[in-house]
């Protein structure tokens, strides 16, 4: 299918369409790079979309969005002021943002100076003895704070890890009812999705969250652990429910993995980790 969608688009010069979560938004061929999955959806690269078209669309239907983090422990001063403040800068800035920062302590998180339609909500998680517990359980938190909260004041949820840092756009054509982020293509299967990003309206994150703690659990009931954990989990939920948009490694990258000819931009970078000193619970 994608290639149908290329060779059209080679030979008539126009633009394709996707219907995604009530929108009908262009995107543009590129030859390099897949940019269709095999289920017929978008898998989005720069050079593909106008974003003003996409921002244009999503502020006519008062799409409104919240991020989701988790802050526990010495992760929250290694990385949370730089993950809010390049948020600011490159996170759906044409859209109202409502940030949910998850912690074990309420107290440290910092004061950022947050621009219009932007906002702050703390919540307070429990802190877990194994780091892959604190992992594992951020899927019950989400749906909990989705069914309580989020749901109430946003249409779209993107869930992120906290050490990470925006460098880029970040913008409105990465929304859609389910979305996942493409980190490696398998050559039986679909794509291996990256847990650090995933999103989509708030009904479908709700239910994504809600099912991998149920497979958790299930696991953890027969002394099972997954070998990546809540990452595991997620990418069998994609597995059976396909997602509606795929992103590109553009959305999620390491300075470390070096260049990529098909990479135009970088939008969010890892950041430098000390699993030695940051995964030391007490």
């Amino acid at each position: 299918m994608a290639r149908v969608f290329d060779v059209l688009d080679d030979l008539f010069g126009l633009p394709k369409h996707y219907v995604l979560a009530g929108l009908s938004v262009p995107t543009r061929s590129r030859g390099d790079v897949q940019t269709c999955t095999d289920w017929g959806s978008p898998v989005i690269w720069d050079g593909m979309f106008d974003p003003d078209h996409y921002d244009q669309e999503h502020r006519r239907n008062h799409s409104s969005v919240s991020l989701t983090v988790f802050a526990v422990g010495r992760y929250l001063d290694a990385y949370l002021e730089a993950l809010l403040l390049s948020a600011e800068r490159h996170f759906m800035v044409a859209l109202p943002v409502t940030y949910y920062v998850f912690t074990d302590v309420p107290e440290r998180v910092p004061d950022i100076q947050l621009g219009p339609e932007r906002s702050l909500k703390v919540v307070r998680v429990q802190r877990h003895s194994r780091w892959q517990d604190i992992s594992m359980m951020h899927m019950r938190a989400i749906a909990d704070a989705i069914e309580s909260q989020i749901r109430q004041y946003s249409r779209y949820v993107f869930c992120f890890d906290v050490d990470q840092v925006f460098v880029g756009r970040f913008g409105s054509e990465a929304l859609g009812d389910s979305v996942a982020l493409s980190r490696a293509y398998m050559e039986t299967g679909d794509f291996y999705c990256h847990a650090a990003v995933f999103g989509g309206s708030w009904q479908t994150v709700k239910n994504m969250t809600e099912t991998c703690y149920q497979t958790i659990m299930e696991d953890k009931e027969n002394q099972m652990e997954a070998l990546w954990h809540d990452e595991s989990h997620l990418n069998k939920y994609l597995w059976l429910h396909k997602p509606s948009r795929v992103l590109s490694p553009e959305y999620c990258w390491s300075s470390d993995i070096g260049y990529r000819g098909d990479m135009h931009v970088t939008r969010l970078l890892w950041a430098k980790k000390n699993y030695d000193t940051l995964r030391v619970t007490v």
